[in-house]
Order: C-alpha cells, then structure tokens, then sequence
C-alpha cells in the first residue's frame, strides 16, 4: 500500500485510500482522539473535501467510520484548508481534510487537525499506531459511507470575514488582477475578497477537471500560460493556489511567479513579525532582512509549527512562519487594519496573496520591481517525477556515504564547499552557489533546490542537478 505520512498529512495513490483505508484511519483519528481526552463521544468533528474525483467518496466513506466511532460529523464540503482549520478553531473541533494539495490527480491524501490545530509528528505516530492496531483485528472494518449536517457556509463566512478585514476599504483599487481559478477550492474566494477590495478581477482558466499545481516548483507549462494571460489583458498579477488552498501562487505583471518565499517573508513584514520560522528550503538571503529573525526547520508544516511554538515557549511575540511554497503560518495573533487577526497556524494562501498585493498597491510599484527590491539570490526548484522511493533513498545513502561520494556525484557541476543535512543535502559550492537534493516526504519525487547570482546560472545549475540525478537512476537499473 502506498499510503504514508509525509511533510503535511496522509497521502498515497487514491486506489489505496478509497475504501477500507480511509475508514481505518478516520476511525484511528478518532480512537486516538477519544483516548487522549482531546474530544468527547458526541463532540462535532469537521470534514472537509478538494476537487479530485476521487475526494468526495473517500469524504463519504470518513464520514460513515467518524459517527460510527461516536463523534458527530460536520461536512464542509470543498473548503481551503486554512477555512477548515480556523472554523475548527472557532468551534474547538477536529477535523480531517480530504486533499492531496498539489500531487497528481490519481492521488491524494487526509489532513488531521486536533482542536487546537494541525496535528504534530507525535500525533501521527499515536494515528498509525492506532491504524496498525486495526488492521490487525479479525474483522474488517467497516467501511460503509455515511453523511453528515452542511456546515459550509458558517465555515466559508468566518474565512471570509477574516480576509475582508485584513486592509483598509479600497486597498486593491486600481489593480487589475487575474485569477487562475483551475480545479482550486479557494478559486471562487480568491475573487470574492480581491473584489471587495475593489481589484478589478478576471477569473481564468476554470476547470471541472483536477489540475495539480505545485506553487513551489510551477511547472513550465503553468507559466507560459501566466505569461500569455499577462500579456493579453494587461493584469498588474496574476493569483492562484494548490487544490487544498492553502500554497499561494502570485505572478507578477509579465506571468513570471514570486518564490513561495518570497512571499511569506513579505507577509511576515506585512504582520510586522519580528521571527519567522521556515525550512532550510526557503532562500539562504532570508537572513540578511532587516528586523526578522530567521529560525530554520526540516521540511514540512509540522516542523514550522514546532519551532513556532518554541519560539512561543521561549518568550517571543511576533511569531510566523512560512514555507518555501508560500504558506503562511500565525503562531501569534496580530492586529492588522485596527482589526484583530487570530493566530491560524497552518499554512495559508489568502495571506500572503493580499500581503503582496497591498505592498504593491501602496508602493505604486510594478510586482517585478517589488520582488527585485529584495535582492534575494534567485531560486529555483523542480521536481522528477514518478522517481521510485527505492531510487531515492539509493541516491542518499549514497551522498551522505563519504565526501568522495558527494565531489563524484558533483563532479559535472562543481566543487563542494559546505553542507547542511538537516532535511535532505544541502550543498554550498565553492563559487557560493547552492544545491540542494531533497526525497519528497510524501510522494515518488525527487526534488532539487538551486540559488545562484543569475536567473541563468541558476536555471543550469539545476538543469545539472536534474541530469545527474536522472544518470544515478540510470545506474541503478
């Protein structure tokens, strides 16, 4: 079977979790739940769904295990994450949130949210513990579908309330703004609050199919479509997000995609955050901003909450945190237009997205021009794909097998100097470049991370990092 926990959540091939497996770990959720005190029998548990063909079943199928386990269901149909999770929050309820984010469409995966928020590592091994204990039982589960109350629209209002509260009326006026809509569930809210901001807003590209969108390594194709949009109707940019909602996609006024971090550290500035915390990932220039704090963590949302709560722990104010794909996350509350904004940690797509925009709208200054004024080492990151586990691993060992291993492996690209291995490789080479060889946390990828002076040195430094992962397969068999 190929379900896994990764870097946020339960995921594997949408054959394996539709049917008995989506009960057994609905029901583990619960079991662990209910035995740790973090509910009672009768408490509400909130589910929400993405747009794959195969979520509103696996919903259904969650649904039936959740009532049978004694907890009542509240369906929240297909909802952005961060909506989940603070409506969660509001009625101090868990949930589970049908999605795969941004893995293909024959995937897909559950979220878990205890009632304070997104689970840990610690939680994820009491679920699969709980899950292994079921499997083991004589008696198959029981993997009926069931229903639930509609709980949408409560959900959909207090997301929606937190966002038309963020800037000043008219904040956005005069930005002509599009928004590729795809198969995202946040695509109808992303042009509600741009709207009431009084953005002039074009919905593009809709599709009843699902689209998968990897807002941290957008593929050439999604971005020659953002280019040709951008220049057909003049827009000022250009927002989308993953499936789920909760990985922002902003392009500037040519289509070109902002990084993912570009953007949380603008929202951080934006929160007037004084620390965020983010993965070794997200650009190494983060550390020369000025007036924030930069805490590194491995890969994934339940390490970013972690050092955010220490930071918490330790007595710091201000907290967020971000990916390198965009979501933001709040581990503190902050006051924002004289309105207070409560902490959501979990990452986010709407906060950032209006981050950006405003710093735009108030500097009157193209989206180009704004992401140049940060003088970042430029970024970027692409994924193989369908690359086997097995390979992946393979390829590690053999890395971390000795420093001739790595000047071998390396040898067609350049000289290493440092490395870091708190999530996968990461090289510094002597000519101050950056490569990074990552296995993705939940599904068949391999990833390669590269920073460099230019846009050029930086696309054939990862172009050679591709090739020589691809040669090691190859070697493999």
């Amino acid at each position: 079977m190929s379900l896994k926990f990764g870097t946020s959540g339960l995921r594997g091939l949408s054959t394996d979790l539709n049917g008995p497996a989506a009960a057994i770990y609905a029901t583990a959720f619960a079991h662990y739940l209910l035995s740790s005190g973090q509910v009672r029998s009768g408490d509400p548990i909130l589910l929400g769904r993405d747009f794959r063909a195969s979520s509103p079943e696996i919903s259904a199928i969650c649904a039936g295990a959740l009532t049978r386990a004694g907890l009542t269901v509240l369906d929240c149909g297909t909802v952005p994450t961060p909506a989940l999770a603070l409506y969660g929050l509001e009625r101090n309820a868990a949930g589970l949130m049908i999605t795969g984010s941004h893995i293909p469409a024959d995937r897909n995966g559950i979220k878990f949210y205890r009632p304070d928020g997104e689970i840990a590592k610690a939680d994820e091994e009491a679920i699969g513990a709980a899950a292994a204990k079921i499997i083991a039982q004589s008696t198959p589960i029981d993997a009926t579908p069931g229903t639930a109350d509609n709980h949408s629209e409560p959900a959909i209002a207090l997301f929606l309330a937190r966002n038309t509260a963020i800037l000043p009326p008219g904040a956005l006026s005069g930005l002509k703004i599009g928004v590729y809509q795809h198969s995202t569930v946040a695509r109808d809210l992303f042009v509600e609050v741009l709207a009431h901001y009084g953005a002039d807003v074009l919905p593009l590209g809709r599709s009843a199919d699902f689209i998968p969108v990897d807002t941290e390594a957008v593929s050439p194709a999604t971005i020659e479509l953002l280019k040709a949009w951008a220049g057909e109707y003049g827009l000022d940019a250009i927002v989308s997000a993953d499936g789920d909602g909760d990985r922002p996609l902003v392009s500037d006024e040519t289509g070109l995609p902002l990084r993912g971090d570009l953007l949380g550290l603008i929202a951080a500035q934006f929160t007037g955050a004084s620390i965020a915390v983010t993965p070794v990932t997200s650009n190494s220039g983060l550390e020369r901003q000025q007036g924030l704090s930069i805490l590194r963590t491995r890969v994934g949302s339940p390490f970013v909450i972690a050092g955010m709560l220490e930071a918490v722990a330790g007595g710091q104010t201000g907290v967020v945190g971000f990916e390198a794909n965009g979501g933001t996350l709040t581990a503190t509350d902050f006051t924002l237009n004289g309105t207070l904004l409560r902490g959501l940690p979990t990452r986010d797509s709407f906060l950032p997205v209006l981050a950006v925009l405003s710093f735009a709208a108030r500097s009157h200054k193209p989206l180009s021009a704004l992401a140049a004024g940060y003088a970042l080492p430029v970024a970027l990151s692409d994924r193989i794909e369908n690359f086997p586990i097995e390979t992946s691993a393979a390829l590690m060992a053999y890395l971390r097998g000795g420093a001739d291993n790595l000047a071998a492996f390396l040898a067609p690209i350049g000289k290493p100097q440092s490395i870091s291995d708190i999530d996968g490789l990461r090289v510094t080479l002597t000519d101050r470049s950056v490569i990074h060889f990552r296995p993705s946390g939940n599904a068949p990828e391999m990833r390669c991370y590269v920073e460099a002076e230019t846009a050029d040195q930086a696309q054939t430094l990862l172009e050679q990092g591709l090739d020589c992962i691809r040669a090691f397969a190859r070697q493999c068999g």
